[in-house]
């Protein structure tokens, strides 16, 4: 018997053809030709962790290559017909995700000495496979490099984490007063250029929407004329997208701010790129060490992508010190009160935290409010805390949070990325031990967070259930 490793960390079994799906993460490893069921040797699935919480976290640990920068790096890698180069990219499944739709459009790709590489040379397709692109959500990205290069895409509807509709207008808006049409189909949409190539406009965006400023951006590099994008996301990944671009020979004015001018130019060119550190995951880690009251160093950080976190922490009497791209936090003497915060734009409170801060306010004195201006239907993790103990009640776009609370440990399950790893942080600080199911999803952003944890001193680690060995092939 033959054993291949998944990137999900499963053992693929009886490796014989020319490549496997792993079911239970539901990522392409390699071209699908057939399908075996995600074992460890002796038939175990590992879908689970299992945490025994009440140790304050302490220690340093290092911070992965940014999730939300790399997949639009990479979908902007299909816009050169050449080589690009991401180092520090974090092995996560939404990046195997995204690099399995651009190899069904043609494109090389594969890891070289802890590098994504990305060779788009060959790629021809203009029409993303529903296996990849309803997984999830940052396939849409693809729909903005697709008509840069080549002047058609189709997309099946993305998919991802089921927190609300998250439509995808605002990027429909841009192609079309760029000369695009679009054709809507029962199961995705068609967008094509009219003249052979987008042309330059100026567009302003009804809402700051990440996604449709990373795709109008990737539309109008090669577009013919000057574009002028109003009312643009300022997120640092945004900023992380501009400078990658100008990089492979991009013009692209006004980085940073909310008005962005792009020339399009004839071609663009080879490149090597270093990424970011994941401010998520920095947040992430940064609020499970605040909720166990630890002393923590988070390393590999941007500490100034995190003042809106950090100014709600020393509010609380949590010390934070940052040096370089450090953040020390000391919680030993915290005594945070309940606070009001809603979630907005960067420099804003990031959506992509909310649920962690959630659990890091049940330790709070009195009721927090939480109101979440992005997403609608990013409260389902609160049903999960419940079973923990945690008094969280929701109404519409509002959360209120009641505590401080004695969370017991139970069982529970993640049901999208950010819920899974403020699910973790609550297992840190509740009273016995936590199962929680359904960690696939937290493997979509986070590279191990078992191993994080546990540099920090938790007892964390990851477990299986008993599964049947796939049969031989005949």
């Amino acid at each position: 018997m033959v054993l291949q490793d998944c990137i999900c960390g499963y053992v693929l079994c009886e490796v014989t053809f020319a490549g496997r799906v792993c079911e239970f993460c539901t990522v392409l490893v390699f071209r699908a030709y057939d399908k075996v069921k995600p074992v460890m040797p002796g038939g175990i699935c590992v879908d689970q962790i299992r945490i025994r919480g009440g140790i304050p976290l302490c220690g340093e640990v290092a911070v992965q290559g940014s999730k939300n920068a790399a997949l639009p790096l990479m979908a902007a890698a299909l816009l050169h017909p050449g080589r690009t180069v991401l180092r520090n990219c974090p092995h996560i499944l939404d990046v195997e995700s995204m690099g399995a739709a651009l190899r069904g459009l043609g494109c090389r790709v594969f890891w070289k000495a802890g590098a994504l590489v990305i060779d788009a040379e060959d790629a021809a397709g203009t029409s993303v496979s529903a296996l990849y692109g309803t997984r999830f959500r940052a396939s849409v990205l693809l729909m903005g490099s697709l008509l840069g290069r080549f002047g058609a895409a189709y997309l099946p509807y993305p998919g991802g984490c089921t927190i609300g509709q998250r439509p995808i207008d605002l990027h429909l808006q841009v192609f079309e007063k760029m000369g695009a049409e679009v054709l809507p189909q029962a199961e995705g949409i068609t967008v094509r250029t009219k003249r052979g190539r987008l042309q330059g406009c100026v567009a302003e965006l009804g809402f700051p929407s990440v996604g449709a400023t990373e795709n109008a951006v990737l539309g109008a590099v090669l577009a013919r004329g000057t574009t002028v994008l109003k009312n643009c996301a300022a997120e640092p990944e945004i900023t992380e997208l501009c400078r990658f671009l100008n990089r492979k020979g991009a013009k692209i004015e006004g980085i940073g701010g909310k008005v962005l001018k792009i020339t399009g130019v004839e071609r663009l060119c080879d490149s090597e790129h270093e990424l970011m550190p994941d401010r998520i995951v920095a947040g992430t880690y940064l609020l499970a060490a605040a909720g166990t009251r630890g002393q923590v160093t988070i390393r590999r950080t941007v500490p100034e992508q995190l003042n809106a976190l950090t100014a709600i922490l020393r509010e609380g009497q949590v010390r934070v010190e940052t040096s370089g791209d450090s953040i020390r936090l000391d919680a030993s003497r915290a005594c945070p009160e309940a606070v009001r915060l809603c979630t907005s734009p960067y420099p804003g409170f990031p959506t992509d935290l909310q649920s962690q801060i959630m659990v890091y306010l049940l330790t709070a004195k009195g009721e927090s409010h939480i109101r979440e201006n992005i997403f609608e239907s990013r409260f389902q993790v609160a049903a999960e805390l419940g079973k923990m103990g945690a008094d969280i009640r929701i109404a519409g776009d509002c959360a209120r949070i009641t505590g401080p609370a004695a969370l017991t440990g139970a069982e529970a399950e993640a049901r999208e990325l950010r819920g899974g790893a403020a699910l973790v942080a609550a297992g840190l600080l509740a009273k016995g031990e936590t199962v929680i199911r359904g960690s696939r999803f937290i493997k979509r952003g986070y590279e191990d967070i078992c191993r994080d944890m546990a540099c920090l001193g938790a007892d964390v680690c990851e477990i299986g259930k008993i599964a049947a060995l796939p049969a031989q092939p005949g």
